[in-house]
């Protein structure tokens, strides 16, 4: 027989060495700095009471019910994805909005412009003036496969610089199987953590390149189950 000698104090500075150069750090850094978090306002108008508890001749002698005006916040998520400062997101995190403030990884808030968007497909691109040098590789969901690694950026509850690690969990999911028979998309599926203010950050590969959108959360029995737009089909649409 044999006896091997092995050496605690080695393996414990392996490990070490190995979690300071972990992969997902790397990743994380290569596109965390293009992450951005979305605030948006929108003015809507409230009806300063209920007419139809009012008597009509009460009405005639009031006049109709007057309308205040009142502001709708709303967040979400984005990447840059090239020097222009062009931020992928969802469409509907910038939908039916008249003011876009977005807030940069270093701090910095710019106001955005959104240039265009598409409903069915969920994809949004959004304008802030000005250059940016830290923008988002984005690489080919067509190279997927289920078991790969997943990690999602973002800002849920608005906490800025989330990240959670899973693995696909499934692709080329259709998401009319999912309740949204108004959108035309087949989604990655994925139980890396997705939450509310998640919407349109990136989903992320072990190699740092966006590989998808993420766009919804399954609720209720299903809870745990994230889904993506493919970073091609973003690509195509923006």
């Amino acid at each position: 027989f044999c006896l091997v000698n092995f050496s605690p104090r080695t393996e414990v500075l392996a490990l070490t060495s190995s979690e300071n150069n972990n992969f997902v750090s790397s990743a994380v850094k290569n596109v965390g700095p293009a992450v951005v978090k979305i605030d948006t306002e929108r003015l809507i108008e409230r009806q300063q009471f209920d007419p139809t508890l009012l008597d009509p001749l009460l009405r005639d002698l009031l006049g109709e019910p007057s309308m205040t005006p009142d502001r709708e916040r709303g967040q979400g998520s984005g990447v840059i994805i090239n020097a222009n400062g062009l931020v992928l997101t969802n469409a509907h995190v910038v939908e039916r909005v008249d003011d876009v403030s977005v807030t940069l990884a270093d701090g910095t808030i710019c106001d955005g412009r959104v240039l265009g968007s598409d409903s069915v497909t969920d994809i949004a691109l959004v304008k802030i003036e000005s250059t940016y040098d830290s923008f988002a590789p984005l690489g080919n969901s067509e190279d997927l496969e289920v078991g790969d690694w997943a990690i999602a950026l973002g800002t849920p509850y608005g906490l800025e610089k989330t990240v959670t690690l899973g693995i696909v969990s499934s692709l080329h999911r259709d998401i009319n199987s999912l309740g949204f028979s108004d959108k035309r998309l087949d989604l990655i599926q994925t139980d890396a953590a997705i939450n509310p203010g998640n919407s349109g950050g990136p989903l992320i590969n072990s190699n740092g390149e966006v590989i998808g959108i993420n766009t919804l959360v399954r609720s209720g029995p299903g809870a745990g189950l994230g889904f993506a737009i493919p970073i091609n089909l973003a690509k195509n649409v923006s």
